[in-house]
């Protein structure tokens, strides 16, 4: 039975150029788990929205949506509320109360649930999800991965027909991020909760998949199996997607193999082992010279947010050389972002040292440290919006940065062509994807012309293609010798082009390492293309390098 059915569905954003979704079709299957993906910007999160009539955006519309055999506007509000659940991608945006345990009774209080059965609920709810131990906190004390979980068990407890997910781990660091999809499947299999999710992280998303969805040109293109994902997807000739699935599936594609296509990370190890010699096992790589310059130095770092609350650094040391890309990784609410903060010179140390090119922060007037030397970009980019077109944001960043009236021109047109944001200028900031988003704030980033560039998550909300994109942008900027620093949850990303990643944990750098040293010695923090090769080859940290030390090794029985 079709839980969802679309028809002809067309949708324009007011002051819109063009349509975002243009006669689209499909249907959603009870009790399906299904992912759906597409390039940034295709329109996915604007289809989800439009599934939930209390977040359906104000604009065009034409065609049809039907819940069951109901036009959905046709809803009642308490059916539209408790039938349909919705995650979005933030989970400090959904939640609504202070106590974790006012959050789960809300939703159902909001309805007139009577108090018996709340109660009843909420407890079967809490033991479900393994948060009784924290039912009684703050939620504002909650990592992110204890928000998004509490999130999910808010919408849970009113017993949803389906879950519509609008990329939920985005901001989750590895191991929550695995947790969470994990749920995700027990509710699917458990509860027969119907699963519609909006996902970059394919890699484990795709084999807990009955189905998979394909978006491009504002349309559905492809609706297929994992199994079958791959051949189709060839048919259809998107080829630039393939970089989207998981690891195991594109090193198969990579090597032009027939038959079973390996969907998890076992398959891919069984596939290696049965398939490719091990003869040569490493491809080496060139470490990080001793002798570059450091242009950022942390010594002996202390800071605290309050004084009776603990240190968020702790005796941290570290240092950044010139014209490298840097990447720090490590759980939700370890710090990563506060260091960034010391770093732009947002936060002080109480203790310890700082320099810039070898100078005490103190010893710099504070424009000083603004005017074309650091900039950040952070993990909320909606923090950086102020005007209500696109285009009045980089205006706004060239007046921040006194540009000449006869540059300004110039100036916005080059970093329009270099991010691709021309179709995007007359759009207001708040109506774009979270890829689009992060984009134009990149943008006003990029105008102030810093040498040191900060990036607190800037992959979240981005597909394969885009970040592929992205890591060029990277190099481009290097090569103008820009210097930049990244935190990041995004290990697949850090992997292919971080010149050094860290570790921090406990208010500390606990392990460095060029981008093959250090995913090579992690067991957890590490690729997938790592784990369906380290019991094959030594240093295959990425697809391409599994690729590569297969094609330098004999294959099996051929």
């Amino acid at each position: 039975m079709a839980l969802f059915t679309i028809k002809d569905l067309t949708f324009k954003y007011p002051n819109g150029k063009a349509p975002v979704l243009n006669k689209l079709n499909l249907e959603i299957q009870e009790g399906a788990f299904i992912t759906l993906f597409g390039k940034t910007g295709c329109g996915k999160t604007t289809l989800l929205k439009l599934l939930k009539k209390q977040l359906a955006p104000y604009g065009e519309i034409s065609g049809q949506i039907w819940y069951k055999n109901t036009l959905i506007d046709n809803i009642d509000e308490r059916t539209a509320v408790a039938d349909i659940g919705f995650v979005m991608q933030n989970p400090d945006q959904q939640i609504i109360t202070d106590k974790v345990w006012h959050e789960l009774v809300f939703g159902l209080e909001s309805l007139g649930v009577e108090q018996s059965e709340i109660q009843k609920r909420v407890a079967e709810t809490a033991s479900f999800f393994g948060i009784t131990n924290w039912y009684h906190q703050t939620t504002d004390s909650l990592s992110g991965g204890q928000k998004q979980l509490l999130n999910l068990a808010a919408i849970m407890v009113m017993n949803p027909n389906i879950l519509i997910l609008d990329e939920p781990t985005a901001q989750l660091d590895p191991i929550a991020a695995t947790e969470f999809l994990h749920i995700l499947k027990r509710i699917n299999q458990e509860l027969g909760t119907t699963i519609l999710i909006v996902e970059h992280r394919l890699e484990e998303v795709i084999p807990l998949s009955d189905y998979v969805i394909i978006m491009k040109d504002k349309k559905i293109v492809l609706q297929e199996a994992p199994q079958n994902l791959q051949q189709e997807m060839r048919k259809l000739e998107l080829y630039d997607m393939l970089v989207s699935l998981p690891s195991s599936m594109q090193i198969f594609d990579k090597l032009n193999k027939k038959g079973t296509v390996p969907i998890t990370v076992r398959d891919g190890i069984n596939f290696l082992k049965e398939h490719y010699d091990n003869q040569v096992k490493s491809l080496g790589y060139e470490k990080t010279s001793k002798e570059d310059k450091t242009v950022l130095e942390i010594k002996e770092g202390f800071f605290r947010y309050e004084r009776e609350t603990p240190d968020i650094l702790n005796g941290l040391s570290l240092e950044i050389y010139e014209n490298e890309f840097f990447c720090i990784v490590g759980d939700n609410g370890v710090g990563k972002s506060t260091l960034l903060k010391i770093f732009s010179g947002l936060n002080k140390l109480y203790a310890g040292k700082i320099r810039l090119w070898n100078k005490e922060y103190s010893s710099y007037k504070k424009t000083e440290l603004y005017r074309n030397q650091l900039a950040m970009l952070p993990q909320n980019p909606q923090t950086l919006f102020i005007k209500n077109t696109v285009l009045g944001e980089l205006k706004d960043a060239c007046s921040i940065m006194d540009y000449p009236r006869k540059t300004i021109d110039q100036a916005i047109e080059s970093i329009v062509s270099f991010l691709r944001l021309d179709q995007l200028l007359e759009q207001h900031p708040y109506d774009l994807s979270g890829g689009e988003q992060q984009k134009v704030a990149l943008a006003k980033v990029l105008l102030m012309k810093p040498k040191i560039l900060f990036l607190d998550e800037p992959t979240k909300g981005m597909d394969a293609f885009a970040k592929t994109e992205f890591a060029h942008l990277i190099k481009t900027l290097k090569k103008q010798g820009v210097t930049i620093v990244m935190v990041s949850h995004d290990i697949e990303f850090a992997a292919q082009y971080a010149d050094r990643v860290s570790m921090y944990f406990d208010g500390k750098i606990v392990s460095i390492g060029n981008r093959v040293d250090f995913f090579k010695n992690n067991y957890h923090y590490t690729t997938a293309a790592y784990r369906i090769s380290r019991l094959h080859y030594s240093d295959a940290t990425t697809v391409e390098r599994v690729v590569e030390l297969c094609q330098k090794n004999k294959e099996k029985n051929e």
